[in-house]
C-alpha cells in the first residue's frame, strides 16, 4: 500500500504569499483542477422549480382556507380585529413553518415520507408560535379557533403532498421528470444498483452512465452494464457527471470508494451542485432502523434491531384481533352469500382447511373458502409439469380444478376472508409473510427460515407487489424485508395498498 505524498508547507516571508502548490491529478482523483473555470455552476432543474412553485401556491391556499374557516366557524360574521390580524398572518407563518421543517427540501420531493413528517412538525411549530405569542402578549386565544385551524392545516398539508406526489409518480412512470444519474463502483455492485434503480422508477433516478472498476477489459471496450453505457472508471466520475449533465452521482458499495476518496468526490460534486447518494450495501434495511452515530473523526451507521420487542408484539396482536373482529362483522353478509354460492353449485364443503406452518414452526389449520373441486389434491401430481409458480410454490393459470365460483373468489381474494378467524384465534396476523406449507418449509434454505420469526399474514408485501407473478427469490426478499422492518404503522400502509391490489387483481390465479 502506497502512502499519500506529503506536501511541505511553505513559509510566508516578507508579507509575500507562497506560490500555489501543484498537486498531480493522480493523487486527488476527484478534486477539481485548481483555478479551473470549467466547473459547472450549481443550478436547480426547471421541473423542480416548477414543482416547488405549485407546492408553495397550494400551501398558501391551505393557509388561507384554514384561517378563513377557523374565523367563520368560531365567530361567524362578527370576527374580532385581533383574529383578523392573526388570520392574515397564518399563511406566511404556515409557509415559514413548512420551510423550517424541510417540507420543501429537494431531496425529499416525491421520494420519502419525510414530506409528511415535515407537515406534522410544521403544525406543531405553528401551535408553539401561537401559544408563545398569546402568552407574551397576554392574549387569550379562542380554543375553538385553534382546534379548527390546526387540523385544517394538517389535513390540507398532507392532502397537497399526497396529490402532488401522485402526479409526480404518474409522470415518472412515463419516464418524465427524472434525475440524470451516474452510477459509480465495482461492476457487480453497479449492476445490482442499476437494476434496483430501474425497478423503482418512482424514485426519479435515470441511470445515464456508469463508472465501473473490476471490468473484464479496458472501460472503453467494455459492454454496457444493465443497458447503461460504461463511460469511465470510478476516478472519472466527476468528469462523466459534467459531460452527461448529471444531477446525481450514486456510489455503489465499494471498499475503494470510501474514506478520503469518497470525501473528495463529495467536495467536487458540491461545487457543481450535484447530489451524492451512497448505497451502503445493506439489503432491505428500512430507513427508520438506520441512524448516524457521529464521533470525532468518523460517522458510524447504527442499525436498530427489528421492532420485535414485547410491547410491539402485544400491540400488533391487539390491533390484528380487533380489526379482524370488526371486519368479520362488517363482511358477514358477503361471507354468508359466498358460503351459499359454494354450497349450491356443487354441494361440496364450504371451507377448505389445510395445514400451514406459523410462527416458530408451529403447525395450524388455515381456513379458506373452497375454490376447487372436492378431489383437487388427487389431481395435483398430474399437473406438476404445468406448474406456473416460482419453483417452490405450485401455481397454475387456468387451473382446471378451479370451479366457476372459485375463479371469481380468487380474482378478488374473497376466498382468503375466512382467515380472519385464524387471525382472531392468534394463528395468523393481518399482515405478514405468506403462510407456507410444511412441504415448502422442508425446502427452505437457512435464510428463508427467518420468515418463521413472525406470524404469517393474510396479506403482506408479497400481496401488494404482484402475488403469484413474483419469483421465489422476489417473494423471499419481500418477506424477509417485512420480518426485519415491520411496524404497526407499516402494517396499516400495507393494508391500504392491499385494497388497491385486490381491486386490480394483478397476479391472482
Amino acid at each position: 500500500m502506497t502512502s499519500e505524498p506529503r506536501v511541505r508547507p511553505q513559509r510566508v516571508r516578507h508579507g509575500k504569499r507562497p506560490d500555489r502548490v501543484s498537486v498531480p491529478p493522480s493523487d486527488l482523483p476527484f478534486a477539481p483542477t485548481l483555478g479551473s473555470t470549467a466547473v459547472r455552476t450549481p443550478s436547480t432543474p426547471a421541473w423542480v422549480r416548477a414543482y416547488l412553485v405549485r407546492l408553495v401556491a397550494c400551501d398558501v391556499v391551505v393557509g388561507v382556507i384554514a384561517a378563513v374557516l377557523a374565523s367563520i366557524l368560531r365567530f361567524g360574521q362578527e370576527v374580532r380585529w385581533q383574529y383578523l390580524v392573526v388570520s392574515f398572518l397564518i399563511p406566511p407563518m404556515w409557509l415559514l413553518a413548512l420551510g423550517l421543517s424541510n417540507a420543501y427540501e429537494r431531496r425529499y420531493l416525491g421520494v420519502t415520507v419525510e414530506e409528511y413528517r415535515a407537515v406534522t412538525r410544521a403544525v406543531i411549530g405553528v401551535l408553539a408560535v401561537l401559544a408563545v405569542a398569546a402568552f407574551a402578549l397576554n392574549v387569550l386565544l379562542a380554543r375553538l379557533y385553534v382546534l379548527i385551524l390546526l387540523p385544517v392545516l394538517l389535513v390540507g398539508g398532507l392532502l397537497v403532498r399526497f396529490v402532488m406526489r401522485r402526479w409526480l409518480t404518474a409522470r415518472r412512470l412515463q419516464g418524465d421528470l427524472m434525475q440524470r444519474t451516474v452510477v459509480v463502483g465495482r461492476a457487480d455492485a453497479v449492476a445490482s444498483l442499476v437494476r434496483s434503480i430501474k425497478a423503482e422508477p418512482t424514485q426519479g433516478l435515470l441511470p445515464v452512465a456508469v463508472c465501473a472498476s473490476s471490468l473484464d477489459g479496458d472501460w472503453n471496450t467494455a459492454p454496457a452494464i444493465e443497458g447503461v453505457s460504461v463511460a469511465g472508471r470510478p476516478r472519472d466520475a466527476v468528469a462523466v457527471a459534467d459531460r452527461m449533465g448529471a444531477e446525481i452521482v450514486a456510489v455503489a458499495s465499494h471498499p475503494d470508494l470510501a474514506g478520503k476518496a469518497l470525501r473528495r468526490l463529495a467536495w467536487a460534486l458540491e461545487e457543481r451542485g450535484i447530489d451524492l447518494i451512497v448505497s451502503p450495501g445493506l439489503l432491505d434495511v428500512a430507513g427508520p432502523r438506520l441512524s448516524i452515530r457521529p464521533s470525532s473523526n468518523l460517522s458510524l451507521l447504527h442499525i436498530e434491531r427489528p421492532a420485535a420487542g414485547p410491547r410491539s408484539v402485544v400491540l400488533k396482536q391487539v390491533m390484528d384481533r380487533t380489526l379482524a373482529a370488526l371486519l368479520v362483522l362488517a363482511l358477514s353478509p358477503l361471507l354468508l352469500v359466498t358460503a351459499l354460492a359454494i354450497k349450491l353449485t356443487d354441494n361440496g364443503p364450504v371451507f377448505f382447511m389445510q395445514k400451514r406452518v406459523g410462527i416458530r414452526g408451529e403447525v395450524f389449520e388455515i381456513f379458506k373458502f373452497r375454490t376447487m373441486v372436492v378431489d383437487a389434491e388427487a389431481h395435483l401430481a398430474a399437473l406438476q409439469a404445468r406448474n406456473d409458480g416460482n419453483g417452490v410454490l405450485f401455481k397454475m393459470q387456468n387451473d382446471p380444478r378451479v370451479t366457476k365460483v372459485g375463479a371469481i373468489l380468487r380474482r378478488y381474494s374473497i376466498d382468503e376472508l375466512p382467515q380472519l378467524f385464524n387471525v382472531i384465534n392468534g394463528d395468523m396476523s393481518l399482515v405478514g409473510p405468506r403462510p407456507p406449507l410444511p412441504a415448502e418449509v422442508e425446502q427452505y434454505e437457512p435464510d428463508a427460515l427467518r420468515r418463521l420469526h413472525v406470524r404469517p399474514g393474510m396479506t403482506g408485501l408479497w400481496q401488494v407487489s404482484g402475488r403469484s407473478d413474483l419469483s421465489w427469490e422476489e417473494s423471499l426478499r419481500l418477506d424477509l424485508r417485512y420480518v426485519d422492518n415491520w411496524s404497526p404503522i407499516g402494517d396499516l400502509r400495507i393494508l391500504l395498498r392491499t385494497f388497491q391490489a385486490v381491486v386490480r387483481g394483478s397476479g391472482a390465479y
